[in-house]
């Protein structure tokens, strides 16, 4: 299941941001490509190293934990430092998958579920659309600054070419306490109905079953 969630950055946070890519510096974006996406791969990325890159993934991680709606979906365990990617005019990301095992420099995690955050307007730049393989066919996205896209990791997926501006994105991989993607969805969308009905009714008999088959559901299937 592929998931857009809009507004996950709000107007200052992105505005921060802005101010932290404009000091920051960029390197070819193969560094951190294994051996299949490396022929692939053409942009370029942020020093993870730098001050910048520290201060920014801490305002976007902030942002993240915070949406709800974010955590019902992917049920995070484990998740990377985001990444910034810069794609200019003739810069492109072909079909690929993402690496299963992440954390080289730290703890090594499983790859369940990747997310992508727009950084640049649609309207700045043209190209650089995000095109995932879905059961349901090609989805292509390309979302307003301060949005996001989840959808598991291992889908083939590529970044067509930028054409004119600038295309800036943060990254990020996460392992969830739930492996599979099929039983994601549907406690995702247990949950969604879970949290309505204990708004709305919560002294009800089926409020109450809903919300212990949810919980157990997710005792069954979570993996730490």
């Amino acid at each position: 299941m592929l998931l857009e969630f809009p507004g996950i950055l709000n107007e200052a946070q992105r505005e921060k941001i802005s101010q932290l890519l404009e000091k920051a510096d960029f390197a070819d974006g193969r560094r951190t490509a294994g051996m299949a996406a490396e022929r692939v791969k053409a942009n370029e990325e942020m020093e993870a190293t730098s001050d910048q890159q520290r201060l920014l993934n801490r305002v976007i991680m902030s942002a993240v934990a915070q949406n709800p709606r974010f955590r019902s979906f992917a049920l995070p365990n484990k998740m990377a430092d985001f990444i910034v990617a810069r794609y200019k005019p003739g810069m492109t990301y072909g079909d690929h998958v993402d690496d299963p095992i992440m954390g080289a420099g730290g703890p090594r995690f499983r790859t369940d579920v990747s997310m992508t955050i727009f950084l640049s307007e649609p309207e700045s730049y043209d190209g650089g659309e995000l095109t995932v393989r879905t059961p349901f066919g090609l989805k292509q996205v390309k979302l307003n600054a301060g949005d996001a896209v989840v959808y598991p990791s291992a889908s083939v997926h590529q970044v067509a070419p930028v054409t004119r501006g600038e295309r800036l994105v943060a990254l990020t991989w996460m392992q969830s306490f739930v492996r599979d993607a099929a039983k994601r969805e549907l406690l995702f969308e247990l949950d969604q109905t879970r949290e309505h009905l204990l708004r709305t009714d919560p002294d009800a008999e089926t409020t109450k079953y809903l919300d212990r088959s949810y919980a157990n559901l997710l005792r069954m299937w979570a993996e730490t």
